[in-house]
């Protein structure tokens, strides 16, 4: 029955099944090893570099981290199941996209604000952060502009807990996603100074 269904569709119809079903099991396995702590997450940032950690709920925070592997996923499976569904009652093909693509769109933005929601839980209570960063160790999770150039992203644990916060450097190259840091100093509530580890020297 499958091979005879499948073999009917359109080839339009064949890749629009074919992304929204791997989004699909993409989004599952995600959502699994995100609440399990489990590295499941490649974001891209600028630079295109790339990010295997889903450990951290607190990973959507800004317009800086809109274009990722994740908001990806989320919005094929807005878009893939939208147009699948729908494309019985809506007749017109590009009413049916502009349709799809603002429910892909909507799904990016709710999922967007849950985890900054989830983030904020998770940093909220009484952690004074100047006290309790300092010293940390962690790595870069998107790519932080040398001389303090602009603002990336790095985890760090405190408190047992992985917690994600905006980062400049002074070093005078550019820290990677991955790069293992320390940081040197807490700027502002969710701003830390932060540099190489292996930019110490012993």
């Amino acid at each position: 029955m499958i091979a005879i269904w499948w073999a009917e569709l359109s080839l339009v119809m064949k890749i629009l099944w074919s992304l929204t079903l791997a989004a699909s099991l993409i989004f599952i396995i995600q959502s699994i090893l995100t609440f399990i702590g489990a590295d499941a997450d490649a974001d891209f940032d600028t630079d295109v570099d790339m990010s295997a950690d889903g450990s951290d709920l607190s990973n959507i925070d800004g317009g800086s981290n809109l274009y990722t592997f994740r908001n990806f996923v989320n919005f094929i499976l807005g878009f893939g199941w939208s147009a699948i569904l729908l494309q019985g009652s809506i007749t017109s093909v590009p009413v049916l996209i502009v349709v799809s693509v603002l429910i892909g769109l909507a799904l990016v933005a709710a999922v967007m604000y849950l985890f900054k929601w989830l983030a904020s839980m998770q940093q909220s209570g009484n952690i004074n952060l100047q006290k309790a960063a300092a010293g940390c160790e962690g790595k870069v999770y998107l790519t932080i502009p040398a001389q303090r150039g602009g603002i990336g992203k790095v985890q760090i644990t405190i408190s047992g807990a992985v917690r994600e916060y905006d980062a400049v450097t002074e070093s005078e190259e550019a820290l990677k996603t991955g790069t293992p840091i320390r940081v040197v100093d807490t700027l502002d509530a969710n701003t830390l100074l932060v540099e190489e580890i292996n930019s110490y020297t012993v």
